[in-house]
């Protein structure tokens, strides 16, 4: 679940946290951990009812998505949004770049109203940019945020651990390639 604001480590450091689905949260989290203010990226998955789904195993329902801690000083929940839909594509209805199926959907769950309100300005900020197509993320409530762990922990960081693979993986997925094609220069990568 997500909590507004958070004591984190022994220096006190007060941060919050945001959980987005854009597809494979290996993009996912090699994206925002690029980003400055944001301190930790986890893969996991959240949106279902199903309690602790896995990767190999049953994770009907959820979303593969990744919860994003940051210092809301160095970086706003609004920035994050910004950031976040330059690195989706808000059009696809299916899942996300090649991979498709209702684990892959984008989406921003939010934890209160203040996000929803920011998420929804945000979402309609992207529509009047592509007034002829449709915006098909949602914004739904914050659920449970389920992190990959235990055997299946080789997902996380995945991106650093294994980098050829992934950007392979990344290449012939066609992301950065569609999200140029939508934002421009605006992409990320």
């Amino acid at each position: 679940m997500l909590l507004p604001s958070l004591l984190v480590g022994a220096s006190s450091a007060v941060a919050d946290k945001a959980i987005l689905a854009g597809g494979c949260f290996w993009c996912m989290e090699s994206d925002f951990e690029k980003l400055a203010g944001v301190t930790d990226v986890v893969s996991g998955f959240t949106g279902g009812t199903l309690k602790n789904p896995t990767y190999n195993g049953d994770h009907t329902g959820h979303y593969e998505a990744v919860e994003i801690t940051y210092d809301p000083d160095k970086v706003s929940y609004k920035e994050l949004l910004d950031y976040y839909w330059v690195n989706i594509d808000p059009f696809d209805d299916r899942g996300q770049f090649c991979d498709k199926g209702p684990s892959y959907l984008s989406a921003i769950f939010v934890a209160n109203d203040q996000e929803r309100e920011l998420a929804e300005q945000s979402k309609k900020a992207v529509q009047a940019q592509f007034p002829d197509k449709t915006v098909v993320t949602p914004i739904l409530p914050a659920s449970t945020f389920y992190p990959i762990q235990g055997d299946e922990s080789y997902h996380q960081d995945y991106y650093k651990n294994n980098p050829l693979r992934y950007k392979y993986y990344r290449w012939n997925c066609g992301r950065d390639q569609r999200l140029k094609a939508i934002w421009g220069d605006r992409a990320t990568h």
